[in-house]
């Protein structure tokens, strides 16, 4: 490890220490499932993180979550509370504050046939939320561990939010996320790293929406005349909704699901489709948002027909903007000393990093393990990632409360793009 003081080496050379017990509860914590709707499971998962993350020297709490607005497949508005958040507060007085955040849903549902990890051989693990996150959360905890053996620790305080709902959009962590980004200088997001290793760098917004449209019912044979047809109109809308891609460059739209109809006879008086909308600038919110109105009044203005538009822009696009830039420099920085080569390349793919940087926060959100095939039965982690990556990490954290890399510089930078986006 080069050019680092005796003590940064020390700290870090406690991390492989710990690498076989890491390992072993990693494939404890895959195999609970923990899918974003399998509530006894998040609350088990939570209750062992909350146990957890109690060897840090700050206050481990439960935070409930704002309930969230869906749609059923009739057409009408529900509503659901989220299982809470885990928020652990370690010295908020201090003069530096990072948010470091990670999420310990999946997308792997209870009845889900992915429930077991796998040694793959060539140094992997395989297993339902190996990479994404619950991995990701060890090489936090793990970072943090060591971090606050360095005798600098003090200078920095920070917050960590383990959210239920992230792989569902973040609908009622997103508040929070606001808040603490808001609050904190600097974010640190453990999203799995690529399959190459690189980091993830400008990220796509996103929006999730729901359209409900309404017709009339009549007899399919002798009163076809007097219907209207809601799936029809509903097909009309998604033809005309796919038409919009390539119309404007990074913006996609995809309609994903559409619910309705019953017997052959019956002319359905119901439709309702989900799609979802990704976004490179700002300013394609807007555009994407006047598409979406006349789409709308044109179903509206057609003769009994009805269509109301739910949902909404759920994570605004992440830049590399000067202060991401910055931040992801310091990370260049640590893995060169740590004999890591690190490089990054723009997605398309969301996360907390989106929200994080909304709220003024520059931030790097693919500080987790190693990994690749996420959300499918064939997702696995590198088996060394748990250390190097927790060895990256808490490195990051030492040069920040050495003063080598300036927390505050990044802060007042993202709030410059903030205000100028803003304008």
């Amino acid at each position: 490890m080069n050019n680092l003081s005796t003590e940064m080496n020390n700290v870090l050379s406690r991390i492989p220490d710990d690498a076989q017990t890491t390992l072993e509860t990693l494939i404890n914590w895959s195999e609970i499932n923990s899918g974003s709707t399998h509530r006894a499971g998040l609350d088990t998962m939570r209750q062992i993180l909350a146990a957890a993350f109690s060897l840090l020297p700050g206050q481990v709490r439960e935070l409930a979550l704002r309930a969230g607005e869906t749609v059923n497949s009739r057409g009408e508005i529900k509503y659901t509370q989220y299982a809470p958040a885990l928020l652990i507060e370690v010295r908020p007085e201090a003069e530096i504050q990072l948010v470091l955040t990670g999420h310990y849903d999946t997308v792997f549902p209870k009845d889900s046939a992915f429930q077991k990890t796998k040694l793959l051989g060539d140094g992997r693990l395989g297993g339902p939320g190996v990479a994404d996150m619950k991995g990701g959360i060890l090489v936090m905890l793990s970072a943090l561990a060591a971090f606050e053996s360095y005798e600098q620790a003090g200078r920095v305080g920070y917050s960590v939010l383990l959210s239920p709902d992230e792989e569902i959009g973040s609908p009622g962590s997103a508040p929070v996320l606001h808040e603490l980004g808001t609050r904190a200088d600097v974010g640190l997001t453990y999203e799995p790293a690529l399959a190459d290793g690189s980091l993830a760098g400008a990220r796509k917004g996103s929006g999730n929406f729901t359209l409900i449209i309404h017709g009339r019912a009549a007899h399919a044979g002798r009163e076809h005349h007097l219907g209207r047809n809601a799936i029809a109109a509903m097909a009309r809308f998604a033809a005309s909704l796919d038409a919009l891609n390539g119309k404007r460059e990074g913006v996609t739209f995809n309609i994903a699901k559409i619910e309705g109809g019953g017997p052959v006879n019956i002319v359905p008086d119901l439709a309702v489709g989900r799609f979802n909308v990704r976004m490179q600038e700002l300013a394609d919110m807007d555009w994407i948002k006047e598409q979406l109105d006349r789409l709308v009044s044109q179903i509206n203005a057609e003769d009994g027909l009805t269509a109301e538009l739910k949902g909404g822009f759920t994570r605004p696009p992440k830049p590399m903007a000067p202060a991401n830039a910055l931040v992801f420099d310091w990370v260049r920085q640590a893995g060169q000393a740590l004999g890591l080569d690190i490089s990054w390349a723009p997605s398309g793919g969301v996360c907390e990093g989106n929200n994080l940087w909304a709220a003024g926060c520059a931030n790097v959100d693919t500080l987790g393990v190693v990994g690749g095939h996420i959300h499918s039965d064939k997702e696995y982690m590198e088996i060394d990632s748990l250390v190097s990556r927790a060895q990256l990490s808490a490195l990051i954290l030492m040069q920040i409360a050495a003063g080598e890399f300036d927390a505050r510089q990044a802060k007042k930078l993202a709030l410059q793009a903030q205000k100028t986006e803003g304008n």
